[in-house]
């Protein structure tokens, strides 16, 4: 569907076509059109949708109308992320989309001094991008006013949860009024987001969106380790080869990012980390450096890279395993963009069998584990699988060289790849859980 056809504004229009954006990706179709009707929306879309547009372009459109005299710290917008790359990502999409429409946009997020933050607030404002931490900090403190939001938006609400600010979203949705719309976002559907979904929602639209066209081809590679040295012998390996041209490696703590980045500065790779103790500036830096290839290897903790939108991403290494399978999709989402093949590489030892088992019945696959001559482990985790899960909807196998050089444990086959294509609404809630294939040949775990 072209956005021509969405009864979008002209200035909306305009500012789609400079950012050269003409169809609407299937979750966009069918979130936009209730969401200019101002009705309420509950949807559950990956990352790499266009789940961004999908909410601002509704929330814009609400201002295209005549400007409205409105108090200093007074938003219209409220668009609430869980982590600062995520609110900077979406704050820099709605001032590209709202760049004809003069707006004050406004970034409000932990890391950032509170003294520029209240300059912000001292004028008239549009739009606040705001993680709710420091959002709930600037309420208390009188500075911000919620009482006159239209449009609350929650992106990403279940990863909101995940990190313990459920409290603090439903202060934020109950200072908000009951007369506004909201549009709540989520990669995954469970009971408590259900919960959550029925207290701050008025009969809202229903919206999942299964797969898109787009999505990325991954091949994900799993290497069993016998012990901590182990996995950085591993890791040193791949960051040596050269079809590794860029890469985010994740770790569990923000300790051991800063240690590994260090190790592999040390080794001679350009090399930085990425972590929530990190002040907001910095983290900025450290992504430009990686955008602009100064970087080449981003060690990061799954809280400062969610979110982290740079396209050119070859590899995810998983240095660490998430404690969450969703985690994991989010993770491996990071690669393989923009149309692009990536490979997803995980190193598992004997105390991550509990978290491969999670993830492996989550993606309803097992992984093919793979060797690298000379280090090979001398404790695998169990016997090597028998067959091979090929990509799904790929019309060859991805990558017929082995890894490095390395050879498969057994001698074929590849893994599945997400790729996800259509949106639902007014349907019942669809599982926020990517489309992997399984192989007919093996059970699910």
């Amino acid at each position: 569907m072209s956005f021509n056809d969405l009864s979008l504004h002209d200035l909306l229009l305009k500012a789609l076509e400079a950012e050269s954006y003409t169809e609407a990706t299937p979750v966009q179709a069918a979130a936009i059109p209730p969401g200019l009707e101002g009705r309420d929306l509950l949807a559950t879309a990956q990352t790499g949708t266009g789940k961004t547009a999908a909410f601002l372009l509704p929330a814009l459109q609400r201002l295209t109308g005549e400007k409205i005299p409105r108090p200093a710290g007074a938003p219209r917008i409220l668009i609430l992320a869980p982590t600062r790359e995520l609110a900077r990502q979406v704050l820099m999409t709605a001032r590209k989309l709202g760049k004809f429409l003069r707006l004050n946009t406004v970034e409000l997020v932990g890391g950032m001094p509170y003294r520029d933050q209240l300059r912000f607030l001292a004028k008239p404002v549009d739009i606040v991008v705001a993680t709710p931490g420091r959002l709930k900090d600037h309420m208390e403190r009188g500075r911000l006013h919620l009482n006159g939001v239209e449009v609350l938006i929650l992106d990403e609400a279940d990863r909101m949860l995940d990190m313990g600010f459920l409290e603090d979203v439903e202060a934020i949705a109950a200072a908000c009024g009951d007369k506004r719309q909201t549009m709540l976002f989520t990669a995954t559907l469970d009971r408590r987001m259900a919960k959550l979904a029925e207290r701050l929602l008025k009969d809202p639209v229903r919206i999942a969106v299964e797969k898109t066209e787009t999505a990325p081809l991954i091949e994900q590679r799993l290497h069993h380790a016998d012990d901590l040295n182990h996995k950085r012998r591993l890791l040193q390996h791949f960051a040596s080869l050269p079809e590794v041209e860029k890469a985010i490696v994740f770790t569990a703590t923000k300790r051991d990012a800063d240690t590994l980045a260090r190790e592999l500065t040390d080794a001679g790779h350009a090399a930085g980390a990425l972590h929530g103790d990190m002040s907001q500036a910095m983290r900025n830096r450290t992504l430009d450096q990686l955008r602009q290839g100064r970087i080449r290897l981003l060690v990061a903790t799954d809280v400062a890279a969610r979110g982290i939108d740079v396209r050119d991403i070859s590899h995810v290494i998983n240095f660490d395993l998430p404690r969450q399978a969703e985690d994991y999709v989010h993770r491996i989402g990071r690669t393989g963009r923009a149309g692009a093949e990536g490979v997803a590489v995980s190193l598992a030892s004997r105390a991550d069998r509990d978290a491969l088992a999670r993830i492996e019945s989550y993606l309803k696959t097992r992984m093919t584990v793979h060797l690298i001559p000379g280090l090979e482990p001398q404790r695998p985790l169990s016997a090597a699988p028998s067959g091979a899960v090929k990509p799904f909807g790929a019309k060859k196998p991805f990558g017929q060289k082995p890894f490095g050089g390395a050879r498969r444990a057994d001698g074929a086959g590849h893994h599945t790849a997400h790729k996800p294509g259509h949106a639902t609404s007014h349907g019942p809630a669809k599982s926020g859980k990517p489309g992997f294939k399984k192989s007919p040949s093996r059970k699910a775990v």
